[in-house]
């Protein structure tokens, strides 16, 4: 048997390299050896840190009867969706439209050419052998139905990842968003819908947005109650900081245990806006602490940032986090360990499994004492956890999650005067170009210094040139504006067409069909990403034609919008930037004048707004050019579109023109 998968980029692929399924990744030699034996092709899709794909593996993949009947009728394929979610986003429209739910891992049987015919989750041992057992059969003496079953569920595929019709976005559209949000909010526990409960990054940014450009209450109101619930409940590492996956009840106590670099940096980045527009010291405080968290366990040798940490600790879902009382007294001694249990919702019955509980934080320390109490103990509680077995971290560096990271640690270093975060966003910025670019275009995965094959989606395009032009905000360096101007002009052949959508992949796809995602998943939609990195773009490079390409894609995303705009989180706050202007504020000069200015600029809530600092002839910043410091004295210049305000070298003159929303 052919040991295929041992030096895949991914860690999810390697995991697998030793079961005794003869295992093929996705390609074109898979899928003509299974023309050549004449046989369905058996696709399994799941993911390094997925606590049922882990479990679907030692049940079934690592035994040798299910790997005996896999070889005798079928060819085996494995895939990582996060490395592939092009070829996730096909077949799992495939299952839902046969399922009516999706989930991973999933598990898909395929013609020999790729065309669906059965689609499903998680299956046991048992299970999984009647199905490849009447597949078998099928595929023998009944192989018209297989064909008729195919043909129906690729027509349901090609319709749901199809470009919708285009819808524009106006002020009344933003408006009707937040009304249908309203009607969907949880007033008891905040959140959106029922359990189980996901972040909605995407959707809270776009209220902070609504109500800094309107004044809308109710979109405050609901952000805030969800950023509240989120950092209280067990969902956040309350010790370690940062975000686990989704919490698996309404009330945010429990949480599905694996960390996910997306998550942090979108949770992280709206968390910072969340006490930019209210002084929250809550929000100021997890955005640093996710910040701290994403360097201190997503970093990388090279300076980029992993992907994931696992559910599980030695096949054990929370192992590495949950605590009972005792645990806590035998780290912090009797006084402290009983108070802390208090302090955290740990209870002797538990709020988890087998009388352990997750860490809640349910209120704020009341004094300095108590703030210094609460500080030494989460030190204490962190050092003693990182003596407990670890949770697995799937290594991978995926181009579109690191350009997440980048913008969240620009944009929050900038924010809150720390440089380091600055200089974590510049050196995984530098890793991701100077290793994923290649040959004129951006491949997404690398592992330990290796890039692979898998060629870079729209989200990857959009995503790293949003952070690069964050980059570039927080340093005033030309260099990192030059770089998301290549990238987006790039995506622009590759992924966009003349209506103004942008599909998921290239004209030349390896798929069955050339997906389009309208709609926002756990991360911004790749239409969604590159349309805001465009706004953005052309704002700092004064650039009408790629203003002009953002407005077609904001027009051509609008119905998801209109329909539920919970899964339109991240095209509604780029158009709420769009709406606003967005605003542009240059800053010419040095020293401690220009310092204030500069925070003070960036200290607004204006949607969208851009901030760069520097002097007139720094290379490569538009923005700058041409702009004098009055009298030697550093100078801001407020614009919207092609109008300017006179020179403002006044911090009150400066807020005057923020508040009034431009020139």
């Amino acid at each position: 048997m052919a040991d295929r998968l041992a030096h895949a980029t991914s860690p999810y692929l390697r995991q697998h390299a030793d079961n005794p399924v003869d295992w093929w990744e996705w390609g074109p030699d898979a899928f003509a050896h299974a023309v050549a034996l004449d046989r369905p092709v058996f696709l399994s899709v799941g993911y390094a840190a997925c606590h049922w794909c882990h479990v679907m593996a030692h049940e079934s993949f690592e035994d040798a009867e299910v790997a005996a009947a896999l070889s005798a009728g079928f060819v085996a394929v494995k895939v990582d969706r996060e490395e592939r979610p092009d070829i996730d986003a096909i077949y799992m429209a495939a299952t839902t439209a046969l399922t009516g739910r999706g989930g991973w891992p999933m598990t898909v049987l395929l013609t020999p050419t790729g065309e669906p015919f059965w689609c499903g989750t998680y299956l046991p041992r048992a299970t999984l052998l009647d199905l490849l057992k009447a597949a078998s059969h099928a595929w023998a003496d009944r192989r018209d139905e297989v064909a008729a079953a195919s043909s129906q569920l690729l027509a349901a595929v090609t319709a749901s990842v199809s470009p919708l019709p285009p819808t524009p976005i106006d002020a009344r559209t933003l408006d009707a968003a937040v009304a249908r949000l309203a009607t969907r909010f949880d007033r008891r526990h905040a959140g959106f819908g029922a359990a189980p409960k996901f972040p909605p990054s995407m959707v809270v940014e776009f209220l902070l947005r609504h109500h800094a450009r309107t004044g809308h209450e109710t979109a405050l109101e609901m952000a805030s109650a969800t950023f509240e619930a989120m950092a209280r409940g067990g969902m956040y590492d309350q010790i370690g900081g940062g975000f686990h996956r989704y919490a698996v009840d309404a009330g945010w106590v429990v949480p599905h245990f694996e960390k996910m670099l997306y998550d942090n940096a979108l949770l992280a980045r709206a968390y910072v806006h969340w006490w930019r527009a209210t002084g929250k010291p809550l929000g100021r405080e997890v955005a640093e602490r996710t910040c701290d968290a994403l360097l201190r366990d997503f970093r990388t040798a090279g300076g980029a940032f992993a992907a994931a940490l696992d559910a599980d600790t030695e096949g054990v879902e929370g192992l590495t986090y949950a605590w009972s009382p005792d645990q806590l007294v035998e780290v912090l001694g009797q006084a402290d360990g009983r108070r802390a249990a208090a302090e955290l919702s740990v209870t002797e019955a538990g709020t988890f499994e087998d009388g352990l509980s997750t860490l809640q934080r349910r209120s704020e320390p009341r004094t300095d004492a108590d703030r210094q109490w609460w500080d030494e103990v989460c030190e204490r509680l962190l050092e003693a956890r990182s003596r407990r077995p670890q949770p697995f971290r799937d290594d991978k560096v995926i181009a579109s999650w690191n350009g997440l990271a980048i913008a969240a640690l620009a944009d929050i270093g900038s924010l809150l005067h720390r440089p380091d975060l600055v200089a974590a966003a510049a050196a995984a910025a530098r890793f991701i170009l100077d290793l994923h670019w290649q040959d004129g275009q951006l491949l997404r995965v690398s592992l330990a210094g290796t890039v692979g094959d898998a060629a870079g989606l729209a989200d990857d395009y959009g995503n790293l040139a949003e952070g690069l032009l964050a980059l570039h905000q927080a340093t005033g360096e030309g260099q990192w504006l030059a770089e998301a101007g290549r990238l987006l002009d790039v995506a622009i052949a590759r992924f966009g067409d003349e209506s103004g959508v942008f599909f998921d992949t290239a004209a030349d796809t390896d798929l069955l069909v050339r997906p389009h995602s309208p709609s926002d998943n756990a991360e911004p939609s790749g239409h969604a990403a590159l349309t805001g990195a465009l706004v953005t773009y052309a704002v700092l490079a004064g650039s009408a034609e790629h203003l002009a390409r953002a407005d077609a894609a904001l027009a051509a995303g609008g119905t998801v919008a209109a329909q539920d705009p919970r899964f339109a989180g991240w095209l509604l706050a780029v158009a709420e930037a769009r709406q606003a202007g967005p605003l542009q504020v240059a800053i010419v000069g040095s020293g401690p004048t220009a310092t204030i200015l500069t925070h003070t600029a960036r200290s607004s809530t204006s949607p969208g707004l851009v901030v760069v600092a520097g002097s007139s002839d720094a290379p490569g910043v538009p923005m700058l050019a041409g702009r004098a410091a009055l009298g030697g004295e550093s100078t801001a210049y407020v614009c919207r579109g092609a109008v300017c305000s006179l020179p403002l070298a006044t911090v009150p003159d400066l807020e005057a023109a923020l508040a009034a929303g431009g020139p």
